[in-house]
């Protein structure tokens, strides 16, 4: 996909900022639809299709969590990107429990910007040309089809976001051995900052949740090293 195919959905209230941005971001070869509230927001995504969304926290009619948590409620894959002046750790935390892709503070320099957005791009981008033959596992009674973020026992359909999904991709390359945290991080986070690794921490205990469905499946944390994924695993 070429960036001409790749249109952003940017919400942002401050109407300066979102020109400069969706201006800065075009130049850059990716067209931007500007919305200034967050119902405006939910209702484009709605009628219209966008591969990366960029939202501002504390906008009008309806913030920016209310507007991930509306979407993620249909749409667990298209990427998400918080810009926020809430720089406090439970905003961040809140943000990637919501089903973030990232997360940056203002102030924020627009080549920053545009790094975290050609990171995500990158890895959501290549998960759709992933080979299909390494996409699927069993795992226990599990059947985890990587490709299409779905996790399903007996008959149950789990629809993953795009991390969590990629986490869980990664636990099975190794299954039964220890995945170091920062080598986690730096495959799927691309850096192994203190607010990733928090972040991590919360796609983990979610994983743990759905994992439980199977007695015989554990994931485990492996104290100051990393994490485990124990059970009988199949490639598929």
């Amino acid at each position: 996909m070429t960036k001409k195919n790749i249109r952003i959905l940017l919400a942002e209230d401050d109407k300066n900022l979102g020109d400069i941005l969706k201006t800065y971001l075009e130049a850059k070869g990716y067209p931007t639809t500007l919305c200034v509230n967050g119902e405006e927001a939910v209702d484009l995504f709605n009628k219209d299709n966008f591969d990366i969304i960029i939202l501002d926290i504390m906008m009008p009619l309806k913030d920016g969590f209310t507007v991930a948590r509306e979407i993620r409620k249909s749409d667990k894959k298209t990427p998400i990107l918080f810009l926020s002046a809430k720089s406090m750790q439970d905003d961040i935390l809140k943000g990637f429990q919501l089903g973030a892709d990232d997360y940056i503070t203002k102030p924020f320099s627009m080549e920053v910007l545009l790094m975290r957005l050609n990171a995500i791009l990158r890895r959501t981008q290549g998960q759709e040309k992933s080979s299909p033959q390494t996409s699927l596992y069993k795992i226990g009674e599990f059947i985890f089809d990587h490709q299409r973020q779905l996790l399903t026992i007996n008959n149950h359909e789990q629809k993953l976001t795009a991390k969590e999904a990629d986490l869980l991709n990664l636990l099975c390359q190794n299954a039964n051995e220890v995945l170091d945290r920062s080598t986690a991080l730096k495959d799927i986070w691309r850096d192994d900052s203190y607010f990733n690794a928090r972040s991590m921490d919360v796609y983990i205990t979610k994983l743990r949740k759905f994992l439980k469905e199977d007695p015989e499946v554990e994931l485990l944390n492996v104290h100051g090293v990393g994490f485990k994924l124990v059970g009988k695993l199949e490639y598929l």
